[in-house]
């Protein structure tokens, strides 16, 4: 299927490892032209190695001046975004008796303000333009409570409801906006995740793997370029009537109607 993405500006942040980078590879592959961000430039030039032809910037995008400076220089190096890929950040997993007002802050500034930074500038141009996709990569900890993932879960429901809130104030203006909601994937982030479920269940971490791996129906985890191959549909125009929407993609762990 021709997702007609090949020429298409595409800016995928956290797009170094995991799911960000499976998206990059994805994007790429279609002929599109590809912009990744992350705070390490040995993570960028790994990745570059990867995905030939892909543009590499270092940013933290915690802070709005350096997420500003970054959408300006993909643009002013490739032009106008067409397609933003948010997958950057990620809130500490943390057992309930160690949470603290500083806790919840740091996963709102993890999660939550690394996305709001980027979103903020892109959108306001896509709206100028009449065009533009934004997918927001979050997880479905934002609709399932978890112990361990208060402070994370809570950053990621805002962004779903950032999700929503803004594809309709945006959907007049040509723009679309959507999110994936992972469940667990197989990605460094999720082997650290999985430390403090052991750690609050007194186990090991391959017993903390296999207990969860035990809940969801489907029997493994997500590869995270089963997460890339939704994220590159919902960016292109087969799905041009999608917005608004979160997509839980977790193999039905928490089988809800939604």
């Amino acid at each position: 299927m021709d997702l007609g993405l090949r020429g298409k500006v595409v800016l995928v942040t956290g797009g170094s490892k995991g799911i960000g980078f499976a998206c990059a590879r994805a994007f790429q592959a279609e002929g599109a032209r590809v912009a990744i961000v992350s705070r390490s430039l040995d993570n960028i030039e790994k990745a570059r190695g990867a995905i030939p032809g892909a543009f590499g910037f270092t940013a933290d995008l915690t802070n709005e001046a350096d997420a500003a400076r970054i959408v300006h220089a993909v643009e002013a190096d490739l032009g106008p975004i067409d397609v933003l890929v948010n997958s950057a950040g990620a809130a500490k997993r943390t057992p309930p008796d160690d949470l603290s007002p500083a806790t919840y802050r740091a996963a709102m500034d993890a999660k939550y303000f690394s996305y709001i930074n980027v979103i903020d500038p892109v959108v306001k141009s896509m709206a100028a333009r009449g065009t533009g996709v934004i997918v927001n990569v979050i997880g479905n900890g934002g609709k399932v409570a978890s112990p361990v993932h208060v402070a994370g879960g809570a950053a990621n429901a805002a962004l779903m409801l950032v999700t929503a809130g803004l594809a309709t104030a945006y959907a007049d203006k040509g723009v679309r906006i959507v999110a994936v909601n992972p469940g667990l994937t197989q990605t460094d982030r999720v082997s650290e995740g999985l430390k403090a479920d052991a750690k609050l269940a007194s186990v090991s971490e391959d017993e903390a793997r296999q207990r969860s791996i035990a809940k969801i129906p489907l029997g493994r985890m997500a590869d995270p370029e089963e997460i890339a191959n939704a994220v590159l549909f919902l960016a292109s125009g087969k799905a041009s009537y999608i917005t608004g929407v979160s997509i839980s993609m977790d193999g039905a762990a928490s089988p809800v109607i939604v």
